[in-house]
């Protein structure tokens, strides 16, 4: 049956993006230090158009994850780094230029109505009603793949909140960001049960824990 899955890279002390983040640096101070065990894989080269790349344990765990997921769920700052109207955002069409990587149906949250960006195959949708509308919308497009919400950390919050995750995917890398975006905020004010899938040692230092959101309770508010 498919899921809906999050997955994402937070450092040892919870933070998935640095301090100071701006259009030039979008994952702010040391925040790509986050992705060097991506950056240097088959998978990933391969779907940034590059070539080469480390064809290791953790290029098989990212290629098992790219080919399992048929939709994506994503936050407005992840698409583009913006806020508020799109005709005042200065990287409206986002980060990845014509050819964007996903190639598979996105989903993006955001406040602001848009109509559909068809960028190469892939197809960006601007969903104004929320996280459940989003997941629901990449259910029926993902046919019998799962559903992934790739971030950032707000979007991945919603979904737990709202009890949407079946699993969550966390690479912990072994790095110390000491202030940031966390991935989970102190005042959620939720309680989760998760059940351990497995836990991954990899080549590059980073740990890949695999949870089932096995007993969701408390549910929070969702946060479009």
């Amino acid at each position: 049956m498919a899921k809906v899955t999050a997955e994402i890279t937070m450092s040892l002390d919870g933070f998935v993006a640095g301090p100071n983040r701006t259009l030039e640096d979008p994952l702010g101070a040391g925040g790509e230090e986050l992705h060097e065990w991506a950056f240097r894989l088959k998978t990933f080269q391969e779907m940034h158009g590059g070539e080469g790349g480390a064809t290791d344990s953790d290029d098989e765990l990212m290629a098992a994850a790219v080919s399992a997921v048929g939709a994506i769920v994503m936050g407005r700052r992840m698409f583009s780094g913006g806020e508020g109207p799109w005709a005042d955002d200065p990287n409206a069409t986002g980060w990845w230029g014509d050819d964007p990587p996903f190639h598979k149906p996105v989903f993006v949250l955001t406040h602001h109505e848009r109509e559909p960006l068809v960028l190469s195959d892939t197809t960006f949708t601007f969903v104004t009603d929320g996280i459940e509308s989003a997941v629901e919308q990449a259910r029926s497009a993902a046919g019998d793949k799962n559903v992934g919400v790739q971030g950032g950390a707000q979007a991945i919050q919603q979904a737990l909140d709202a009890g949407l995750l079946d699993e969550l995917q966390l690479h912990v890398a072994p790095l110390l960001l000491g202030d940031g975006v966390r991935l989970f905020n102190e005042d959620a004010g939720r309680t989760k049960r998760l059940e351990q899938v497995s836990v991954r040692e990899s080549p590059a230092g980073v740990v890949h824990l695999s949870f089932r959101i096995s007993a969701p309770d408390q549910a929070g508010a969702s946060r479009a």
